[in-house]
């Protein structure tokens, strides 16, 4: 035991019946060697295989395992924050449940925890099956132009495996927005943060299996940078500014050659081409007011980020 305070796991399932039980296994593992005083609250998504019952089953085994059941699929995001809301212990760690973020970690991060630190991050500096040269190029790509971009800065390669110190839980439950991206609020509340690297392995069940397109990529992208970076806006209003330059001086050199050169195009192509440049810039810059717009307008709506279907062994209730 290297403390005696009490800490809470959020894993999260989603189609990770062939997870559950190994993750249970391998946390309980690690936790017992770390502290007397643990809770692992299970976020069921509305998985739609056997999960519910593979949880309930250990539930009822184990009183220190919370099971939170949401009414739909909500998202991973929605299901960290039922989570973080139902901990009540004085860190919380986050991870997937697909063992993916391996359990053997949290000792380390409670290590960098009871040293000081308010946040610990695990950097997904390799993964253990290579994605291809391209993937891997973008990630890195990703990361760079995300810290660049950004008005938080976030340890590189950080997910949303993490654990984070009661006042962070605290602070970033608090905050009222409903479209969340948790590693960038984590990022935002500040406080002495740190990665700790690591290899990301498989998922141990249905390894190789493709979790995630490139269209979901390109959401948690998009996710990541609409939501903490103004940039985009600002790039719309220097785009514009080069798209007038640009016009005047195109205007002025064909009025030239109109008048010294009377063998200069005049052809349809030549008034053409004007007008499709000035109107893809406007359709990416109507776009990205859009992405901006889209998410004013979930914010506005208020309504709730999940719906709890079902708790078993509410710790919560009995504090």
């Amino acid at each position: 035991m290297i403390t005696r305070k009490k800490i809470s796991i959020i894993p999260v399932a989603y189609k990770d019946e062939g997870n559950i039980k190994e993750l249970y296994r391998r946390v309980t593992k690690v936790m017992r060697k770390i502290t007397p005083n643990y809770e692992i609250i299970y976020v069921n998504d509305a998985s739609p295989d056997k999960s519910q019952d593979i949880l309930e089953k250990l539930a009822k085994k184990d009183k220190r395992l919370t099971v939170i059941t949401h009414s739909r699929n909500f998202g991973v995001q929605s299901a960290f924050t039922t989570g973080m809301h139902q901990a009540i212990g004085e860190a919380v760690v986050l991870m997937d449940g697909d063992l993916q973020d391996p359990p053997e970690l949290i000792y380390e991060f409670v290590k960098k925890w009871l040293a000081g630190y308010d946040v610990v991050c695990g950097a997904r500096v390799k993964r253990e099956k290579s994605m291809g040269k391209f993937w891997e190029f973008g990630y890195k790509v990703f990361y760079t132009f995300f810290n660049n971009i950004s008005y938080v800065r976030a340890p590189a390669y950080a997910g949303e495996f993490s654990l984070m110190d009661r006042k962070v839980v605290d602070l970033v439950n608090a905050l009222p927005e409903k479209d969340r991206f948790i590693r960038g609020l984590r990022a935002w509340a500040g406080f002495r943060q740190i990665g700790i690297p690591y290899v990301r392995p498989e998922r141990f069940s249905g390894a190789g299996t493709a979790t995630s397109s490139a269209h979901r990529k390109l959401y948690w992208v998009k996710k990541a940078v609409f939501s903490f970076s103004y940039a985009p806006i600002e790039w719309v209003f220097y785009t514009s500014i080069l798209s007038v330059l640009v016009t005047l001086f195109a205007a002025v050199v064909y009025l030239i050659l109109y008048v010294f050169v009377p063998t200069a195009p005049r052809s349809f192509l030549s008034s053409l081409l004007p007008p499709l440049f000035i109107g893809s810039i406007q359709l990416v810059a109507l776009s990205i007011v859009c992405e901006y717009l889209q998410r004013i307008f979930e914010e506005v709506k208020n309504r709730p980020y999940a719906i709890i279907k079902k708790i078993i062994n509410n710790h919560k209730s009995l504090k």
